[in-house]
Parts: structure tokens; sequence; C-alpha cells
């Protein structure tokens, strides 16, 4: 036990000298990044000392000491992030960009197997717009031929129409990732229809009337970018889920289900913000009288906001690069 101590003693001496440092105001706040890291290590390192101490040793002083010292590590780490703005700027600022990155293959996945099945949807109706009756889309050409543009209806009350558009949105992604569960079927089943449909609704709209058909992705553009993407979020995240299940790896089923859970449930949370920022511009700006470059801008520039923060946000010098 004293070769023990002598081994471990210089980091826990440090880990004081750290501790020290945060009394006050400022707390953590006050360290440089590499001590924070490091006054994380130590923690650890001294909670995983004092489990020894407690299992190979009967010097109550020693275990007293360890015990002092990693519960006031551990107040100190965990307080600052305690409050509920704290938790939220963690969440958002780490927790839900890391989680994105950890599994962007799932989500690549489900972007493209939903973006098949909305060029074979425009492939079918190009082809013959005879499908758009056996697909049950009759009211879209209908709306096509008489130039029905429902979605200028939104401008009369866009309070309204912003409330249902990013609760039914919400409610689709949450349909394409609970039913991931399903080894991952469910959700490959909802990306395909959901692709399905709206590269049947285009082609009709362009085969009826092409002027009718750009007015229609007027509309959509500002929002459907980041709207449907975070489609694919929800979906990649309902396959994780499913995943964990078939190939659970090096690890149990249930503790590769709480893993991946953890982080699929990150994303989601996270696609419900992204979700309500899309509802609003689909209720607001898209249905109305705006130049289209001004939508078209709005569309494109919210994406690449969105993947920067995706792609960089939290990231660690050690992280590699997506």
């Amino acid at each position: 036990m004293n070769r023990f101590i002598n081994e471990k003693k210089s980091n826990w001496k440090k880990l004081e000298e750290l501790l020290q440092k945060t009394e006050g105001i400022s707390g953590l706040k006050g360290l440089p990044r590499a001590e924070v890291r490091e006054l994380g290590e130590l923690y650890r390192r001294a909670a995983s000392d004092l489990a020894i101490a407690r299992a190979e040793t009967n010097d109550p002083k020693l275990v007293n000491y360890l015990n002092s010292l990693v519960t006031r590590a551990h107040g100190k780490i965990y307080r600052a992030e305690s409050n509920g703005f704290g938790r939220v700027w963690k969440f958002f600022s780490r927790e839900f960009p890391r989680a994105f990155r950890n599994n962007w293959k799932f989500v690549a996945l489900a972007a493209a197997f939903e973006l098949f099945f909305m060029f074979v949807g425009m492939a079918l109706i190009f082809n013959d717009i005879g499908f758009a009756d056996a697909m049950g889309m009759d009211q879209v050409r209908i709306s096509a031929e008489t130039n029905n543009q429902w979605w200028l209806t939104l401008n009369d009350a866009n309070q309204t129409g912003a409330a249902f558009l990013f609760t039914h949105n919400i409610r689709v992604s949450l349909l394409a990732f609970s039913l991931g569960a399903l080894f991952c079927v469910g959700s490959l089943v909802i990306l395909a229809l959901n692709g399905l449909d709206f590269g049947a609704a285009v082609a009709i709209c362009y085969k009826v009337d092409p002027a009718f058909g750009n007015a229609l992705m007027t509309f959509v553009v500002g929002h459907g970018v980041i709207e449907t993407f975070c489609i694919y979020l929800a979906g990649g995240a309902g396959m994780m889920i499913g995943y964990a299940m078939i190939n659970p790896g090096d690890l149990s089923r249930l503790d590769a289900l709480k893993k991946r859970g953890l982080e699929s449930i990150r994303i989601v949370v996270g696609c419900a913000v992204v979700l309500v920022v899309a509802g609003l511009i689909e209720g607001f700006l898209s249905p109305s009288n705006l130049p289209a470059w001004v939508k078209i801008t709005t569309g494109f520039s919210t994406f690449a906001a969105l993947m920067a923060y995706l792609i960089l946000a939290g990231r660690s010098e050690e992280e590699p690069v997506i």
C-alpha cells in the first residue's frame, strides 16, 4: 500500500492544486482549457484510486482523504453544469453535434435511401403520369392543372400555419426514428415512402405545368433543405438503435442499446429544435411575396450554417475530421 500511495500522491497533490485554483466566483471558468481537461482526468483517476483504497486497505485516513478529494472535484466539475442553462448549453455546444459526428454514416445512409426513392418517384411520373392516381396523388395533379397554389393560404394565418407545420414535421421525424427499432426496417420504409411521395409530387407538378412546378419549388426551398435533412437525422438515429440490436459488436445487446440509444436521443432532440426553425420559415417566409432569390438564399444558407455547426461545434483537438 505504501507503494500505491507513493505512485499516486503526485496526482492527488496536482488535483488539490487545481481545485484550489477554482475557489472563488469564476470556478472552472477561471482555468485554462488544458487545466480543465487535466482536472477531469485527475478526478477520474482519484475516483479509481478511492475504489482501490476501499477494497485493499484498512487505512481510514487514506480512504477519508481520497473520499474528500473526489467529493470536492465532483462538486466542482458538475456544479458548473447543474443549472438549467448550463445543461442546455452543454447539449447544444457539445453533445448534439458530437452525437451527429459519431454517427454520420447512419445519417448518410438515410439520405441516400430517401434520395434514391425520390428519383424513383420522379422517374415513374415522368414515364407515365397515370401513376399519380395509382399513388393516390390525384389531388396534386388537380392542383397543378387548376393552378391552385394552396400554400399561399398560409399568408392568411401565418401563426396557425407555422404551428401546424412544425408539429407535423416533428411527428414525421419521430415516426422515422421510433420505427428504426424494428431492426432498421421501419426507418427505411418511412424514408422510402417520404422520398417516393415527394419525388412524385414534384414530377407531377412539372409534368402538368412547369410554371406551377417552379412556384412549388420556390415555396419549398426556403425551409425544405433543413427540413429534409432533419428527416435524415431522425431516420439515421432510428437505424442506430436497430443496428445496435443487429450487431452489438463487443458489447452486450443491452449495453449497445444504451450507448446507441443515448446518442440517438440527443440527435432527435436537436433535430426537433431545428424543425421548429424550419416550421417557422415554412409558415412565414416560404409563402410570402418575397423574391425567389431570398428564399433560395435562406434555404441554402441555413443548411450551410447547420452543417458548419454540426461538423465544428464542440470539436476537441484530438477528434478526427469527418
